[in-house]
């Protein structure tokens, strides 16, 4: 579990007027923090690191601790507003977690040992990634960043399901949590497509066609 720490102060005036003002300023995200037993607190959140921290996939996927004024909560990132064509975020949702209880977030799915499986090295396979991500359920303290498919030893013509991942002690996955149908593919390797013979007569019977057809335009 990454640790990723920010800042915020209490936003007490609110509206979307002072939303545009907070942004204009440059220096805070407007934000809100919900969930748990406490109310909704509309927060603003220190620019800089909040920025610094959303360039990195594994803070989606984390426990995040947010110091409100000197007072600390741990939340996970439930929405993030982005401005339509500007690189900017208008505006965060964070929710606030319990140690003691589970949580379901997405987290990504990585492929490993690419470069050395031996039916995309040495038999001409074709990578299919189906799912880049996937919902589990935890503790908190259990979230993975990322979950591995490691495709070292996938032979040819493997179709890979969400009940072939290795997921840590403590973690489930929560579309098998609702039975076999829900056994979802995640990634295959099959053959990869090559020009056929024919492909390759009709190229050539297709250039002879316009050879032709330039030869009786010239002795016209």
């Amino acid at each position: 579990m990454s640790d990723y720490i920010l800042t915020a102060s209490v936003r007490n005036d609110l509206g979307k007027g002072a939303s545009r003002r907070l942004r204009r300023a440059n220096e805070q995200v407007p934000a809100i923090i919900y969930g748990g037993e406490q109310a909704p607190q509309a927060i603003a959140v220190d620019k800089t690191r909040f920025y610094k921290s959303i360039e990195d996939e594994a803070f989606f996927s984390s426990v995040i601790t947010i110091e409100v004024e000197g007072k600390a909560q741990q939340v996970v990132v439930r929405d993030l507003q982005r401005h339509p064509y500007k690189p900017l975020v208008t505006h965060a949702d964070f929710m606030r977690i319990d140690a003691t209880h589970e949580i379901t977030m997405r987290v990504p799915l990585h492929v490993v040992n690419e470069e050395s499986c031996k039916a995309i090295k040495d038999e001409d396979g074709e990578l299919h990634v189906l799912s880049n991500e996937v919902e589990v359920s935890c503790l908190p303290k259990d979230l993975p960043d990322y979950l591995e498919i490691d495709i070292a030893e996938v032979t040819l013509g493997t179709t890979l399901h969400l009940s072939d991942l290795s997921v840590p002690a403590g973690v489930t996955l929560v579309a098998l949590s609702h039975g076999e149908d829900h056994d979802n593919a995640v990634l295959s390797i099959t053959q990869a497509k090559t020009r056929g013979s024919d492909d390759s007569e009709a190229e050539e019977e297709g250039g002879n066609t316009a050879e032709g057809e330039e030869g009786e335009g010239s002795n016209e």
